[in-house]
């Protein structure tokens, strides 16, 4: 091979690798912006929002005694919940996004502010998340949760 050869190859090696990060920047990008959807959906109380975040087939494990299968049945429970309390995120820390695909998969610590609309004390509810998402086109954000585990705080 002659380096008149060997040079176009290069670059073109160069720049697809820059496009693939440059695509995996704008990929991390759209779930940290789906996250925020997410909780802005839940500190407005905005049920429909929520739904339109979750593909039919989510599961989530809430905590050890608390599954729900299917966007129904979360959404029921999500809406039982606002009813009652407004939900507020005060701590969102990102600890990782693995990207594969059209699957994300995000670990996060938050911290819920829940506020009784019957009026008594606010509570922090703490925890650590594990939520995947997928590439889902009915969503407003091109993204929708398909899993979620719930870790919640314990003290040490």
């Amino acid at each position: 091979m002659t380096m008149r050869t060997i040079i176009p190859i290069l670059f073109s090696i160069f720049f697809l690798a820059c496009e693939a990060k440059i695509d995996e920047a704008d990929v991390r990008a759209e779930i940290l912006a789906h996250g925020e959807t997410i909780r802005n959906a839940f500190a407005d109380g905005d049920v429909e929002a929520i739904q339109a975040l979750h593909h039919p087939e989510v599961t989530k494990a809430l905590g050890y005694n608390n599954l729900q299968k299917g966007r129904e049945e979360v959404i029921e429970g999500v809406g039982q919940t606002l009813e009652g309390f407004r939900l507020e995120f005060v701590e969102n820390d990102v600890e990782s996004i693995y990207l594969h695909g059209d699957v994300a998969i995000e670990q996060s610590r938050f911290a819920i502010q829940g506020t009784p609309k019957e009026g008594g004390d606010s509570f922090i509810f703490r925890g650590r998340t594990m939520v995947t998402y997928i590439r889902y086109e009915e969503s407003p954000t091109g993204w929708a949760t398909i899993r979620e585990v719930i870790q919640p705080f314990e003290e040490p």
